[in-house]
């Protein structure tokens, strides 16, 4: 079993991190499954929560963000894209997967909803996982994890390693 954990206290990194690295390995020819931020999408509201995310290996691209008004400075989250984007992923075939990505551990995961369920299948079928965690959720990942994510430094070249090597050795 399979688990690496990237953080960066840089707003953005993170993501920006996942989503590279899920470019270069298919680049490679890695079968992924998951999800990434789309980087390139222009983000709408103030306070940056305003966010599209693409599905691995081909899209779709889904919002998970919802508009709440003017001024609002709440959670934007939409838990129906969210869901959507869950459900696209466990309608995908694991099986074929090299390593499933989750470029964010967040507040649905945090509260046992969200790619949980998801995490756990790709572990039970030997697909290693790479997870995108912030600060603020990263306890609740920890509990979730149970001790067993290695936890990689916000480099590149660090988490092309540790995918590379996850990969190779996969069962």
């Amino acid at each position: 079993m399979k688990i690496a954990v990237v953080s960066s206290n840089q707003r953005g990194e993170t993501d920006r991190l996942m989503t590279k690295t899920a470019d270069r390995l298919r680049a490679d020819g890695a079968v992924l499954a998951g999800i990434v931020k789309e980087l390139d999408y222009e983000v709408g509201y103030e306070n940056g929560c305003d966010m599209e995310v693409r599905v691995l290996p081909d899209g779709p691209v889904i919002k998970i963000t919802q508009s709440l008004g003017k001024g609002s400075d709440a959670c934007r989250l939409d838990p129906g894209a969210i869901a959507d984007a869950v459900s696209r992923v466990e309608n995908s075939t694991l099986a074929n997967a090299d390593l499933f990505i989750l470029n964010k551990f967040g507040p649905e995961e945090a509260a046992g909803r969200g790619f949980c369920n998801v995490i756990g299948a790709a572990l039970e079928q030997g697909v290693p996982v790479l997870v995108g965690v912030g600060a603020g959720v990263r306890a609740a990942f920890d509990t979730f994890v149970d001790g067993l994510a290695v936890t990689i430094s916000a480099d590149e070249t660090a988490i092309l390693d540790w995918c590379h090597s996850a990969i190779s050795t996969s069962d």
